[in-house]
């Protein structure tokens, strides 16, 4: 299985346009995303498919 992302790097997700920054891999083309939910002021992760996400500029 080739991964279109590591560790650490940025991502775009295609869904609602956040800036996530990736964790790591659970089974096949699932990515563990963080990213910082200003209204909350926390950190927040999450699970999303590998084929909603695209490299961030």
């Amino acid at each position: 299985m080739r991964r279109l992302f590591r560790k650490g790097e940025l991502v775009r997700s295609k869904i609602d346009g956040k800036v996530m920054e990736v964790l790591k891999y659970i089974k096949g083309k699932v990515v563990e995303v963080k990213w910082f939910d200003l209204y909350a002021k926390e950190v927040r992760t999450n699970k999303i498919s590998e084929d909603k996400l695209s490299k961030a500029a």
